[in-house]
């Protein structure tokens, strides 16, 4: 049966044509609490906007529920800490509004200086009163940014264009940033000074709230304009009403409110205030980047890959693409390590050499470690759970990395001392041939393979000695297990061997212990590797 994704808010058309390719996908009305209870009981996947209220009822109410999916930036509707407790990844589309959210900042800033929004109301009612509406013009004046993160640089880029001087308080942005920017970063209070016109920026924290307050406004440059299309109550809105009652500043641009939706406020009465409804992601390229970005993400959560778009994966971030190929060789070396392990490491270390070192590669630990768990714990282990799954266990993993080229171009190597002394290892590399990508272990221990790291493998170490090959084949062939693969390792003729073998069907446990005592090995391990 193909996964089942629900819909609970609409969602671009575009979005929805890659989503039913590979998945059942149903829609329910998010903001009807009862139907969405009862759907959600199938789910693997939920994608929803703003208005459906993810809270851990919600969470709690989906068994098999892999990924939460918000087409928007914001997360204020998803209780994040209670889907990671279940294991379920939460994604947003955090660029999808970034050009469209500047672009209504600028809009504003515009119809606050040029009074478009008054005078349009008037001349549709018949006024004509070119003199009452006269504004001023952007060139040579300082426009202070508040927040140089995506959309405050976009919007000061869009600034420069009309002849500004531009200046930015941020305390997480380096001057020398700001400066490729052509941006000058001060101090908030200069900027609150200095602005002939001020646009916020910020994302709604604790700290932001109320930021610009009336103290605040108490200082600013007198007929100072201020656009906010950020967040709701980032600028105090009754402070506001305030300095815009006495005069202090000149107007005001506003698309988000302390409470929305908002349709009664003293802001309202301005003429020189210009208001809208949250239109900020409001614009139909917008939508198609929130929908078409999400159904990429739910795609790749449930076929379990790595999701760059994951808020609560520690690793989260865009993974660069030569590091892309390894996570699945570095989560099946995890589970090979543990299979041959028998139990789990006390401590893991995983080991990158290569090209590849010179990337960011720390998401690489977290597919080991989702690898390590995948057999010995009742729950899913996925991108979002893995790091606390080795936490709660008491197993630290460490990630060492080396630019230097080894025996392979790439090799991942997991490496880790048991509880009872003895210590394991097993590596692997990625080799390309024309736009295949093949996963294959190169060691275990002190043992050399070429094995590809797909399919069930079992694996068996023993004294050498004739006849072993022989008798495994007909084991397994008479339980009807077929070989696709064998291949046998050993350091010198007599001594420890060690064969792996790709065969084409899971092996039981029972079998597994009557090869290895036929053959004089301790134990057989055996681990799944498909897909």
């Amino acid at each position: 049966m193909a996964p089942v994704v629900l819909i609970a808010e609409e969602l671009a058309p575009a979005a929805l044509d890659i989503l039913t390719r590979d998945f059942d996908v149903r829609q329910v009305d998010g903001t009807d609490r009862a139907a969405l209870l009862a759907a959600l009981a199938a789910a693997d996947a939920l994608v929803v906007r703003s208005a459906t209220q993810v809270d851990a009822r919600v969470v709690a109410a989906a068994p098999q529920l892999r990924v939460i999916a918000r087409a928007g930036v914001g997360l204020d509707n998803i209780d994040v800490p209670a889907a990671t407790a279940r294991g379920v990844m939460v994604v947003n589309a955090p660029t999808s509004n970034i050009v469209s959210a500047a672009e209504q900042a600028v809009a504003l800033l515009l119809s606050v200086a040029r009074h478009t929004a008054s005078a349009s109301a008037a001349l549709k009612r018949g006024q004509w009163q070119r003199s009452r509406y006269t504004g001023v013009e952007l060139q040579g004046k300082t426009v202070g940014v508040v927040g140089l993160g995506r959309i405050g640089v976009l919007f000061a880029q869009r600034m420069a264009a009309f002849g500004t001087r531009l200046i930015a308080y941020d305390p997480y942005v380096q001057p020398a940033r700001a400066a490729q920017l052509g941006v000058r970063l001060v101090a908030l209070d200069e900027l609150l000074r200095e602005s002939d016109f001020i646009s916020v920026h910020l994302p709604r924290t604790a700290e932001t709230m109320g930021l610009i307050g009336e103290k605040e406004l108490a200082t600013v440059k007198p007929g100072v304009r201020i656009v906010n299309a950020a967040r709701g109550g980032l600028v105090d809105e009754q402070a506001l009403a305030g300095a815009l009652a006495d005069g202090r500043v000149a107007g005001a641009g506003l698309d988000v409110f302390s409470t929305e939706p908002m349709t009664s406020s003293p802001l309202f009465g301005f003429d020189t205030v210009v208001v809208t409804p949250h239109l900020g992601a409001s614009t139909v390229e917008a939508q198609d980047k929130a929908g078409l970005a999400v159904a990429r993400s739910v795609t790749l959560a449930l076929r379990g890959e790595f999701v760059p778009d994951a808020v609560n994966v520690q690793a989260g971030g865009v993974v660069d693409e030569d590091v892309r190929p390894l996570l699945g060789l570095a989560e099946r070396l995890g589970k090979v390590f543990t299979a041959v392990a028998g139990g789990i490491a006390a401590n893991v270390t995983v080991e990158v050499h290569g090209e590849v070192g010179s990337h960011d590669v720390s998401v690489l630990k977290l597919a080991a470690a989702k690898g390590l768990f995948a057999a010995v714990v009742e729950e899913r282990v996925t991108y979002v759970n893995a790091a606390h799954l080795a936490a709660e266990r008491g197993v630290e993993i460490q990630l060492v990395v080396g630019a230097e080229v080894v025996e392979h171009d790439n090799l991942v190597t997991v490496r880790g001392a048991l509880p009872d002394g003895r210590s394991v290892s097993v590596a692997g590399t990625v080799t390309t041939t024309g736009t295949r990508e093949l996963r294959k272990l190169t060691r275990l221990d002190e043992f050399e393979l070429e094995l590809g790291a797909n399919g069930v493998l079992l694996f068996f170490r023993y004294s050498d000695r004739p006849g072993m090959i022989g008798r495994i084949g007909s084991l397994l062939g008479a339980a009807g297990v077929n070989i696709a693969a064998m291949q046998v390792a050993r350091r010198e003729a007599g001594g420890e061997a060690l064969m792996a073998l790709t065969v084409d069907s899971s092996v039981d446990a029972e079998l597994l212990s009557t090869v290895a005592a036929a053959i004089g090995a301790d134990r057989g391990s055996m681990v799944d590797l498909r897909d």
